[in-house]
């Protein structure tokens, strides 16, 4: 704090109470401290403030009509300090949001709702792209943190959201469809749906590992397609967990019969430099 603001803060608490001792009290000084700060007043102004006797203060005559611009001066500055406060609080500010299409459908919506009850100011900007779109933003700045598919790119710093398992869509008639866990290997003989960009690369990956070959009749980027094409016996498909729940297609859904899934994280550029908004964002999601 500047220190002649501490000697205006000093003048006014003396007024206020009267008494060297409890503005020493208040504002954290010794009484020895206060005094001096009134004096070194004195001594710049050029002004006998208060007058000092067996029975105590009185504020002399200049003290009175100088006092109202002190009081002005501390007013302003504890408008300044409270909505500093405000700031490193979260009441307002704006997030820049990156989210791949099923997380902005799915994921994000649940943690703003929850994240937005305590802080109502914040505004969000989500900006809806691929994972390659939303890891450009973060680099350049565009975007301030993004829900992305891990792991990511080395320099990011991440914090773990979720683990989507990859899940099998069926037709009800399929003759799979009783199996506790469909194996990986039948892939390879039927009729295939693949779901283009979001999920394409885990389940590329995914048959790869297994050097696997499906026979891809159909891409497309709705997983709705997927779905309606899979209830009408048109083909099977993988996708994510989080884009089945709640699913209103009359269809199978099987676990694969060995580890199959997405780690979801929020990826940043620094934590460390992140703005305070962002920052109790991160706090949030790391705690919640």
């Amino acid at each position: 704090m500047d220190k002649n603001l501490q000697k205006y803060m000093a003048f006014v608490m003396t007024v206020k109470h009267n008494s060297f001792t409890r503005a020493a009290e208040i504002l954290n000084y010794s009484q020895s401290g206060i005094s001096r700060m009134i004096n070194d007043l004195e001594k710049e102004w050029g002004l006998i403030l208060f007058e000092r006797n067996k029975g105590g203060l009185r504020l002399t005559d200049y003290g009175a009509k100088l006092l109202p611009y002190a009081e002005a001066i501390c007013n302003e500055y504890e408008k300044l300090r409270i909505h500093t406060d405000e700031l490193n609080g979260l009441q307002t500010g704006l997030i820049r949001i990156g989210c791949f299409p099923s997380a902005a459908a799915k994921l994000v919506p649940h943690i703003l709702k929850a994240f937005r009850q305590d802080y109502p100011a914040i505004d969000y900007e989500l900006i809806i792209s691929e994972y390659t779109e939303i890891e450009e933003g973060i680099a350049t700045g565009r975007i301030d943190c993004g829900f992305l598919k891990l792991p990511t790119k080395s320099e990011f710093e991440t914090i773990f959201i979720q683990r989507d398992e990859l899940k099998v869509v069926l037709p009800k008639n399929h003759p799979l469809a009783d199996c506790e866990k469909f194996p990986p290997t039948a892939l390879a003989d039927e009729t295939f749906i693949l779901l283009e960009k979001e999920g394409e690369l885990e389940i590329t990956e995914f048959f790869n590992r297994l050097n696997i070959h499906p026979k891809i009749k159909l891409t497309t980027y709705d997983e709705s397609i997927i779905l309606s094409m899979a209830e009408n016996g048109l083909g099977i498909s993988i996708l994510p967990q989080m884009l089945l729940d709640r699913s209103p297609y009359d269809i199978e859904i099987k676990e694969l019969d060995m580890l199959a899934h997405r780690d979801i994280g929020l990826a940043l550029r620094s934590q460390k430099n992140a703005s305070p908004t962002v920052k109790r964002f991160l706090d949030y999601l790391k705690h919640k």
